[in-house]
């Protein structure tokens, strides 16, 4: 099992929150207390870079769904990036796929939006 690294950075969409590690029973409350440390404005993303997670249980989806939560409270969107198969295929068993917007990567969640259709 190992510990679980979040590393906030800014972005011009919003904050990115870098997770790493085990995101499970022991560990959510640690990315819980990082979300609610948050401060969103109306029109942000907040987006949780998953790149360098390696496991992740239903404590784990429930912090997410928590952070979704918090970001629409306060007016914001949020995006998870860089998601990994075993994680992605839980989304998908449950429906999360089609309730968080998902990226390949962070960079990609950050890029800025054209506003022509």
């Amino acid at each position: 099992m190992t510990s679980l690294t979040i590393t906030s950075r800014d972005a011009v969409t919003g904050p990115v929150l870098q997770i790493a590690g085990d995101l499970d029973h022991e560990t959510a409350p640690e990315l819980r207390k990082a979300v609610d440390g948050l401060t969103l404005t109306e029109g942000q993303l907040l987006v949780l870079d998953l790149a360098a997670l390696d496991f992740c249980d239903s404590s784990g989806i429930t912090v997410l769904l928590a952070a979704r939560n918090l970001a629409s409270e306060q007016g914001a969107t949020i995006a998870l990036a860089a998601v990994p198969a075993n994680t992605a295929r839980v989304l998908g068993i449950v429906g999360l796929d089609r309730v968080f917007t998902i990226y390949p990567d962070a960079a990609t969640a950050t890029a800025p939006r054209s506003t022509a259709h």
